[in-house]
């Protein structure tokens, strides 16, 4: 089945199965049912069943999963084999505090570079990852074959730095400006809008208080 037919939210599910499946590994856990992953995932075991189908047929019917085997697989399939190069742009305070994040390598994830409009602020902050200015992003990318980009500029910069990256080569960008970004059909876009998610959190706790 072509990656295009597969759903969106499919591809976020395996991320989920992922981690379960790398905490039981850590574990010492070498086999595992569809009813336990799913629980530990948050679904229905018929949901990951299906949401595996879309990619081959695993486990075996009465011993469930190897959890090395589907763990591997998943990998795989989320093309996690090999580090995945990502470019960081924009090393305000939100953009430091991810370059300092350390769990990006241990997801198949390496920030290769930062770029900022002052890069020597940025470096004189003790990042380890090398920052360049903005006008240095085309080349970079496409000498480096980047195809993911981390957004983290102001919004009014937002589409015109967009832009550039989608000129480059950039396949996905992990979007945390607030700005609706239009991009070509081929690039994918993650949303994530802090605000929003506090503001949903909210709504809920306060219906709970009523």
């Amino acid at each position: 089945m072509e990656k295009a037919e597969i759903p969106k939210k499919a591809i976020y599910r395996l991320s989920i199965y992922q981690r379960c499946l790398t905490k039981l590994h850590e574990n010492g856990k070498e086999t595992v049912s569809s009813s336990a992953l799913a629980g530990a995932a948050g679904v229905k075991p018929a949901q990951l069943r299906r949401d595996l189908t879309y990619f081959g047929q695993f486990g075996t019917r009465g011993l469930g999963y190897s959890v090395q085997d589907l763990r591997g697989a998943i990998r795989e399939v989320l093309g996690r084999e090999q580090l995945q190069p990502v470019a960081l742009v924009g090393a305000g305070n939100l953009g430091v505090a991810l370059l300092r994040y350390r769990g990006f390598e241990k997801e198949g994830f390496e920030v290769v570079a930062a770029f900022d409009s002052v890069p020597e602020t940025v470096v004189s902050r003790g990042i380890a990852v090398p920052v360049y200015s903005f006008k240095e992003i085309s080349p970079f990318l496409r000498d480096n074959g980047v195809k993911l980009a981390i957004l983290c500029v102001p919004g009014e910069a937002a589409q015109e730095v967009t832009n550039e990256l989608v000129v480059a080569g950039v396949q996905g960008i992990l979007n945390f400006s607030p700005t609706v970004l239009q991009v070509p059909g081929a690039v994918t876009v993650n949303n994530v809008d802090l605000a929003l998610e506090l503001e949903n959190l909210s709504y809920f706790v306060s219906q709970g208080e009523e």
